[in-house]
């Protein structure tokens, strides 16, 4: 099985053995019985460590994006962090994009910064600004893409970076969790490592919060794993199980969520309520000629920045009815969110700041016509 679709169906997914069962089953257990003192059963003695419900999504996971290995994390952020702990040191170096997850940014600034590492942001579509940001980088140093950006959709030249980085002695990471293995490759253009919030495309029902860390590289893949395993931040089988659900149907809802992404963003240009529009599928986005390079699609994400200022946005994104006012995206339901006030709020005041006049909107798998029409009537709102 060579193609993307097949793999996302069946990788790490073998029926069950002892009854048949096409889905393998899901193990609700804590511990495992041993046949004598250090005598483990296929190497499982207790879930913090291994948990076959666990391994076939990392199986999966792994598989879809070319790694070595992959591990499935209670969130997002205990993903990324289980990666930078493993690979950073007093004295280190982050090299960050100018539009993050304000998440990711905090986790940085507020949590290893004070442990003693330095953190850099520059404008990740500037290849200059980032060879200048690694020039004199320590001997531990990370390169860390987000591509597209949230949530101002900026595009990244993954294989340009990855050269940059490399060169600089940097490991190159990539957050793909806007476009998900179904639309991008991170490994397959020069990165080292990739993360995700499981919780969003690969979920993709609002039903679980995860992460994941997809690697290259076996020894790197073992000291996160130590870690995973020393600090115990692993998911838990049953939202691995539904997890390894959702990305059975990732490639066709990333199509759907491509499309009306598409409907949306062309049905607000134009419009004199709408000052820009952020998508990279549109031809005069600056990242569409390396997107379209780099993707398969365009994906589902997209923001708006509002003519009338902050009130107006914030009146747009209240006046929604098909679209729900949440934070998180990916869903198969449509959201819409203000990033100033709630998902980068923790960035207000840095260079990371969130323009007030915009929202952010995640591109559900409803009727396309219905959602044009819903922003449509927010807007005359």
């Amino acid at each position: 099985m060579t193609e993307f679709d097949t793999r996302a169906v069946h990788a790490g997914q073998e029926p069950d053995g002892p009854t048949g069962a096409v889905i393998p089953p899901l193990y609700l257990t804590s511990t495992y019985l041993q046949d004598g003192i250090g005598q483990m059963r296929n190497g499982y003695e207790y879930s913090r460590s291994g948990n076959p419900t666990r391994d076939s999504l990392q199986t999966l996971l792994a598989d879809l994006d070319g790694g070595v290995a992959a591990y499935s994390f209670s969130s997002g952020l205990a993903a990324e962090d289980a990666l930078l702990r493993a690979t950073l040191a007093p004295g280190a170096r982050v090299v960050m994009g100018n539009d993050v997850y304000g998440g990711t940014h905090r986790l940085v600034d507020r949590l290893h910064v004070p442990w003693g590492v330095e953190l850099v942001v520059v404008d990740m579509s500037d290849p200059d600004l980032v060879r200048a940001a690694l020039e004199g980088a320590p001997a531990k140093t990370v390169l860390w893409v987000e591509t597209p950006t949230n949530p101002l959709m900026k595009i990244a030249d993954v294989t340009a970076l990855a050269a940059i980085g490399h060169e600089a002695g940097a490991l190159v990471v990539v957050d793909n969790t806007f476009a998900s293995p179904a639309l991008q490759q991170p490994l397959a253009l020069g990165a080292d490592v990739v993360v995700y919030s499981t919780t969003k495309y690969l979920g993709g029902h609002s039903d679980i919060v995860g992460g994941a860390v997809v690697l290259r590289d076996a020894e790197l893949a073992e000291q996160v794993g130590f870690v995973q395993f020393g600090a115990g931040a692993i998911s838990s089988p049953f939202d691995a199980w539904l997890t390894i659900r959702g990305i059975k149907t990732l490639s066709v809802r990333m199509e759907r969520h491509s499309r009306n992404a598409q409907a949306v963003a062309e049905s607000l240009v134009g419009n004199p309520a709408v000052e820009r529009v952020y998508w990279p599928g549109l031809a005069d986005h600056p990242g569409h000629d390396v997107a379209a390079r780099q993707m398969r699609g365009f994906g589902g994400m997209l923001s708006v920045a509002l003519a009338g200022g902050p009130e107006a946005a914030k009146r747009f994104a209240e006046s929604t009815e098909v679209f729900a006012l949440a934070e998180s995206l990916g869903g198969v339901e449509s959201l819409i969110g203000y990033p100033s006030e709630m998902t980068h709020a923790s960035v207000k005041g840095t260079e990371l700041a969130v323009p007030e006049n915009l929202v952010r909107l995640s591109v559900g798998i409803e009727d396309a016509g219905d959602l044009v029409a819903d922003v449509q009537q927010a807007l005359r709102r």
